[in-house]
């Protein structure tokens, strides 16, 4: 029982750490700022974000507006909007690799701070639990039996995921050796080709001068 508690504290650890991906940072106007997140192909992903009120109980100044776009590596549009005050995403990525979100202000006189809140959640992370709960009037230990299920799924394609890249690195390591062994090859043999054309230049120098 204690050896299963404890294979299960660090499934609970990475789940309770992947949840945890809400933050607050600063624009100034004018400036763009950009967040990256290394997401799995076919990985569901969820984010929200809203311009923070400097003046709560008041209306939110025409200044504190912003544009939100969300890319993938390979440049594809997953989200856009102009000038708003909040706004949220959700997809599947489609192909692995680093999705980024970025932020920008309009330029103003004078300039401006604005105070963005963004929460950004991946995977097992992205999933609503309380909904599922509640949809499917499970108990408490259904719900958390779920959602050990789902992270160990999680876990387990993230070892596949490196598993992959471990065996492109691998392949790129072998074919850069042999590219390398080809060049020492190559190098080794001009070197002796010049080395060779060297004597033969001096031999029949020397042999004109009849001095050998």
């Amino acid at each position: 029982m204690i050896r299963s508690r404890a294979l299960l504290l660090p499934i609970l650890l990475l789940s309770l750490a992947a949840a945890c991906r809400s933050l607050r940072f600063e624009l100034q106007s004018g400036h763009t700022k950009c967040i990256t997140e290394d997401i799995k192909s076919n990985s569901m992903t969820v984010g929200k974000y809203s311009v923070v009120n400097p003046n709560e109980g008041h209306p939110m100044p025409e200044s504190h507006k912003l544009t939100a776009r969300v890319t993938s590596t390979y440049g594809n549009n997953y989200h856009y909007a102009d000038h708003v005050e909040s706004g949220q995403f959700a997809f599947t990525a489609a192909e692995a690799g680093d999705y980024m979100a970025c932020f920008w202000t309009p330029d103003h006189q004078p300039p401006t701070t604005v105070t963005v809140e963004f929460d950004w959640r991946t995977g097992v992370a992205s999933k609503d639990w309380g909904s599922v709960a509640k949809k499917g009037q499970v108990d408490l230990m259904e719900l958390e039996l779920k959602k050990l299920q789902d992270t160990i799924n999680s876990i387990h394609e993230e070892m596949f995921y490196l598993r992959d890249r471990e065996e492109e690195m691998q392949e790129l390591n072998r074919a850069t050796n042999s590219k390398m062994a080809w060049l020492s090859c190559l190098s080794l043999f001009v070197c002796l080709s010049v080395a060779g054309l060297q004597l033969w230049h001096l031999k029949t120098f020397f042999e004109k001068k009849k001095l050998i």
